[in-house]
């Protein structure tokens, strides 16, 4: 996708992506990273979910990384923050109490600024790129945190009856891009009750990525 859909949609509020709470996906499968409190998470392509005020009431550090400063304005304003703003690179920062954002390109974003991060939740990353940046996309996320577990959100339908974003990611392509890396494991496959944009037949798939001695010989 061109950076300027994006910002267009964002600058027209064209965003039926952002939910008014917090995934009820995440809220239930997130403790299958066995994560403990104060451990960092990265959200990448985060806009200004409120999947990030769950995970700070939780105890936890969100690191994530959103193209458009619209976005990440209204984030530290709904989570009544003033955030320190700093350029970084090719991004900016914005940062507070146990919170970073780092505005800008996610592909022009580095280890070393990220940092170490305990897990990385993606819900709506992967499934915001066509087919042709999927693979560059997933090449340098684990890259960027040093193939972290992950707990990953796609949806599967017909993408000849509607073109996307959000776009069709099955099963098959999920291992493609993981499967040499991570244990791959799905917890859940759920018909959506009203389809996806409230019309299009689809299913959500929730992922655990994990490392275990299996996938460390994969990577051997």
């Amino acid at each position: 996708m061109q950076h300027d859909f994006w910002h267009q949609r964002w600058q027209a509020n064209q965003i039926g992506f952002h939910l008014p709470e917090a995934n009820p996906l995440l809220i239930k499968h997130f403790p299958s990273l066995q994560l403990q409190q104060g451990a960092c998470v990265f959200v990448p392509l985060c806009g200004k979910t409120m999947d990030i005020h769950w995970l700070l009431s939780q105890g936890f550090k969100v690191v994530g990384a959103e193209l458009s400063p619209i976005a990440i304005e209204d984030l530290f304003a709904s989570l009544h923050l003033t955030p320190n703003i700093t350029t970084v690179g090719d991004l900016v920062r914005y940062s507070s109490d146990n919170i970073d954002i780092y505005v800008g390109d996610i592909f022009k974003m580095a280890a070393d600024q990220l940092g170490k991060v305990d897990a990385v939740y993606d819900r709506a990353a992967l499934v915001a790129l066509p087919k042709d940046m999927r693979q560059q996309y997933a090449a340098h996320l684990m890259a960027l945190t040093l193939t972290t577990p992950q707990l990953l959100i796609c949806f599967e339908y017909d993408q000849s009856i509607h073109a996307g974003p959000p776009f069709s990611v099955q099963a098959d392509e999920v291992k493609q891009h993981y499967a040499q890396s991570y244990t791959l494991t799905l917890l859940e496959s759920l018909e959506m009750t009203d389809g996806l944009k409230g019309k299009y037949p689809a299913t959500e798939q929730v992922w655990l990525l994990s490392v275990d001695n299996a996938s460390s010989a994969r990577k051997a």
